[in-house]
């Protein structure tokens, strides 16, 4: 996929309108992102995703992690989309999913080695070129910090909602404070945190292991006067779903960890419902 680097004015007033009438029959916006890699960002993105589904929503997720796109994998889904001109691109769909995501566009297990600029033209080709049609909520899972693809999305898609991911321990923590005023500095109405990890749940006894610590996320959440919307354990079923392509909420819904994508979401909903 070629991304548009250098475009005359009246492209650009072209790209600009696309986008805005994409952007017209989508109903909210979510922007899932976090202060810091490695704290589940992809995966609660996933089946909070597949989650709103299940509760009758018609959903998108837009993977904008281009140097890291991890969810085709997740998902189970590494399908090319489906280009019927230069201009108009629709998504693949996975168990009712629509989802558009590079990883499917770049050979396997290369490097996306490219500059902000570059990063940014592909998310906003993907504004501006993919049809999602018609959707109830339009999810996007950012990459990890506060870079140039964060800036672009959020200027572009003006979301509702921005939901922060992080763990409980306060090296986490630390990074999502300062994601939490990047959101705010952007002007999102709302702003929410979910806690990942929150414990583990031993496969033996069942028991929970504070590995982490806990309620860090909750506890920083109320500091920073924004929403909490729950917390996700750390559930060996969870990681192995996600290595299989096959989330959590769908292969096992009566699951502690999909028990608390259900509560989340029904909080997401109410948020919603009042903006």
């Amino acid at each position: 996929m070629k991304t548009q680097t250098v475009v005359p004015n009246q492209t650009k007033n072209d790209q600009e309108k696309r986008i805005k009438d994409n952007l017209a029959i989508i109903k909210k916006r979510i922007v899932v992102f976090s202060g810091k890699g490695g704290v589940g960002k992809s995966t609660v993105s996933t089946n909070l995703s597949y989650t709103l589904l299940r509760n009758n929503k018609n959903v998108g997720l837009l993977d904008a992690d281009i140097t890291g796109p991890n969810i085709p994998k997740m998902v189970g889904e590494n399908g090319q989309p489906f280009a019927k001109d230069k201009q108009t691109i629709f998504p693949v769909e996975k168990e009712g999913l629509k989802l558009i995501s590079i990883a499917p566009m770049i050979p396997k297990d290369e490097a996306v080695i490219w500059r902000g600029p570059l990063r940014t033209g592909v998310i906003t080709q993907f504004l501006s070129d993919v049809v999602w049609g018609e959707l109830d909520i339009l999810l996007s899972d950012l990459p990890p910090g506060t870079g140039d693809e964060i800036l672009t999305l959020v200027q572009k898609t003006h979301p509702q909602v921005a939901i922060i991911v992080t763990t409980p321990q306060e090296v986490s923590i630390q990074d999502c404070r300062r994601a939490i005023n990047m959101a705010k500095k952007l002007n999102i109405p709302k702003i929410a945190v979910i806690e990942n990890m929150s414990g583990l749940i031993c496969p033996h006894c069942g028991k929970t292991v504070d590995f982490f610590g806990k309620d860090g996320g909750k506890k920083m959440a109320k500091e920073m006067n924004v929403e909490f919307l729950g917390s996700i354990p750390m559930e060996m079923k969870n990681r192995e779903c996600g290595d299989n392509g096959t989330p959590i909420v769908l292969k096992y819904p009566e699951s502690v960890t999909s028990k608390a994508f259900e509560e989340i979401t029904n909080k997401l909903e109410k948020i919603l419902s009042e903006l």
